[in-house]
């Protein structure tokens, strides 16, 4: 038996119930209750999260008899995390913390054909800037990429751990907590010395250690920031508390149009753009930041936010119509990402044999025939192809919901929801359907992509 495996397993069980508690907390009991584990299992767990200060006290309730029962909830400023939005036409960018909130966000345009490595420029530019916003103290990372011959990456101190290069084998082992996030949570330092703190191996699943996030990559939690220095109090007056700890920026998720494989972190002959095919957006991104990169679709990424909702149905279609047309599915509350990544190119379906071609090199295409309604400003003819593929995901997958959402869809909310659901109606599918109104569900996301495997998610 993996006993580590199985504390940070359980561990991963008790911060995702924090997590969907919220803000009014749960109570040991509960925590029982809800994961199996006996109430001592239980109080060892909560008591390592508070010591690594992933939790903390919400409150008591009454009990049925002797003492009231202390509330937890999660601590959503033991951690943060960037994800980025790489549009075809632009960049947004937000930092949330452990709870998933936004906290700060940037948005510019940015053209996807102007060059894979000048677009990772100005994603790394972005990074830094949004940080530099929320604190004087960070500092941002370099926006150009580490000459061969020095050993340290951008912003890494001497004497701090380097991230794995780009080309060594570990770098693929590094960045894939999607494939195995279930294990991620299992691996642990080196250098601990205290065999009963899964909650550190939690943080550094996604990075080789917490060395390596270095001082320009923590920072103190908003609304904590660290006082101005000020002259020494005299003896008789008592010194203020020191400032809290910085908190670890745990990652820097990547969404972007497929198709990709998440897996190598390298996109595929993206529909308009086939310079990106095979470039090592991953690896460019990392060295460039020092940081642990997580590479996926934007479609991918979007339906894993709406997954770690705590309403979220079990399985549910994410139907994006932005500058492009995909689909995130989600199949017993796991995203359906494929063997290579390839599953919701719901664009790219045929629906008209000998239609107008398509960049994909296909004819007829569902993403051409509704852009092109798009552009003629025929928005309900836009929304009754939409609904022709959410017929298609509908039939297939049997899915409990189907979702709409990207910057088409939400200048208009109402049309494409009452045109897909009307679609729908009319072949006597009754499924639901609604608007994920999140203007940022993407780049929400992709912050989740680093977030998610802390939680076993």
């Amino acid at each position: 038996m993996n006993v580590p495996a199985l504390r940070s397993h359980n561990a991963a069980l008790v911060l995702d119930l924090l997590r969907t508690a919220g803000e009014t907390g749960i109570s040991r009991l509960e925590l029982a209750e809800r994961t199996g584990l006996t109430p001592q299992a239980v109080s060892k767990i909560t008591a390592r999260l508070r010591a690594e200060g992933l939790a903390a006290e919400a409150g008591h309730r009454a009990s049925t008899g002797g003492k009231p029962r202390t509330v937890l909830r999660l601590a959503p400023e033991a951690g943060y995390a960037v994800g980025v939005h790489l549009d075809r036409d632009e960049l947004t960018t937000v930092l949330t913390d452990l709870a998933g909130a936004v906290v700060a966000s940037r948005r510019r345009p940015l053209h996807l054909g102007a060059g894979a490595s000048r677009v990772l420029d100005a994603v790394a530019e972005e990074v830094g800037a949004l940080l530099a916003d929320l604190s004087p103290g960070v500092r941002a990372p370099h926006p150009h990429p580490t000459p061969p011959s020095r050993a340290l990456p951008p912003h890494v101190p001497p004497g701090s751990t380097q991230p794995p290069a780009p080309d060594r084998e570990a770098q693929t082992d590094h960045h894939e907590p999607l494939a195995r996030d279930r294990e991620s949570l299992a691996s642990g330092r080196e250098a601990q010395t205290d065999d009963h703190e899964p909650l550190a191996r939690d943080r550094e699943s996604l990075a080789s250690g917490r060395e390596s996030l270095s001082s320009g990559r923590e920072f103190p939690a908003p609304d904590r920031a660290a006082p101005a220095p000020h002259p020494a109090a005299p003896a008789d007056v008592p010194a203020e508390a020191p400032a809290p700890a910085p908190a670890p920026l745990l990652g820097v998720g990547v969404a972007m149009p497929g198709p990709l494989d998440h897996r190598a972190g390298r996109p595929g002959r993206v529909t308009g753009f086939p310079e990106w095919d095979g470039y090592p957006v991953r690896e460019e991104l990392a060295r460039r930041l020092g940081l642990p990169v997580v590479l996926d679709k934007d479609t991918n990424a979007a339906a894993l936010a709406l997954t770690l909702r705590p309403d979220a149905p079990g399985s549910f279609a994410y139907v994006h119509l932005g500058t492009g047309l995909g689909a995130g599915i989600v199949l017993g509350g796991a995203p359906l990402r494929g063997e290579r990544t390839g599953a919701g190119e719901l664009g790219h379906q045929t629906v008209l044999l000998d239609g107008p071609p398509c960049d994909c090199g296909g004819r007829g295409c569902l993403e051409v025939l509704c852009l092109a309604a798009v552009a003629r400003g025929e928005l309900s003819e836009a929304a009754r192809i939409l609904g022709a593929g959410a017929v298609t995901l509908v039939r297939l997958l049997d899915v409990d919901q189907v979702l709409l959402g990207g910057r088409t869809v939400l200048g208009a909310p109402d049309v494409f929801e009452d045109g897909v659901r009307n679609v729908l109606a009319g072949l006597g599918l009754p499924t639901a359907v609604a608007v994920a109104s999140a203007p940022q569900a993407v780049a929400v996301g992709a912050a989740w992509l680093v977030l998610a495997p802390i939680f076993g998610q």
